[in-house]
C-alpha cells in the first residue's frame, strides 16, 4: 500500500498511533516555547525541549539527558551549552562520582521550568474542557497505562 500524501486530509481509520501522539506533543511543545518567550524567557527555543521535558534536568548527568531524549551525546551537550550559555543552567561536578558531570538549573533556569508547569497545567484544563472531564482522565488513565508499560522502554 503507497504513503499517504503529506497534504491529504487523514481517513481517521488509517491513522497510525505514532502519528496521533506525536502530532498532540509537538503542538503542546511549541505552545510551551511560545508561552516561554511570552513571557520573557525569549531566547529559549523549540530544540531546548529536549533538554526541559519531563522530568527535567536538575541533578542528571548529561548522558542521561540524551538517552531520554533519544538523541547522540554530542547533541545534547551543545543543547546544554546553548542553555548554560543563555543562563538557564550549570554543568558542576557530581558528588561522589569521580569525573562525572550533572546539570543544575540557575533560579533563571528553575523559573522557566515552573512556568513550564504552569503552561502543561492550562493546557490539562483545556484539554479537559474540550474533551470532557471524564474522557480526558480516560486518556491520562490510558497514557500512563503505556508509560508504566514494557510498551514505552
Amino acid at each position: 500500500m503507497p504513503a499517504p500524501s503529506p497534504t491529504a486530509r487523514p481517513d481517521p481509520k488509517e491513522m497510525l498511533i505514532g502519528a496521533l501522539l506525536r502530532v498532540p506533543a509537538q503542538a503542546i511543545h511549541r505552545r510551551i516555547i511560545a508561552e516561554l518567550n511570552a513571557a520573557g524567557f525569549d531566547d529559549l527555543r523549540l530544540p531546548h525541549m529536549a533538554v526541559l521535558q519531563y522530568p527535567g534536568p536538575d541533578g542528571v548527568r548529561p548522558g542521561v539527558l540524551a538517552e531520554r531524549a533519544g538523541t547522540s551525546k554530542q547533541a545534547m551537550n551543545q543543547l546544554l551549552k546553548s542553555l548554560e550559555g543563555l543562563g538557564y543552567i550549570v554543568r558542576s561536578d557530581a558528588p561522589d562520582e569521580g569525573r562525572a558531570r550533572v546539570v543544575r538549573f540557575t533560579r533563571r533556569g528553575r523559573a522557566a521550568y515552573a512556568r513550564v508547569h504552569g503552561i502543561l497545567r492550562d493546557v490539562e484544563r483545556e484539554w479537559s474542557a474540550e474533551l470532557g472531564p471524564r474522557a480526558f482522565a480516560q486518556l491520562k488513565a490510558l497514557l500512563l497505562r503505556v508509560w508504566e508499560s514494557p510498551l514505552a522502554r
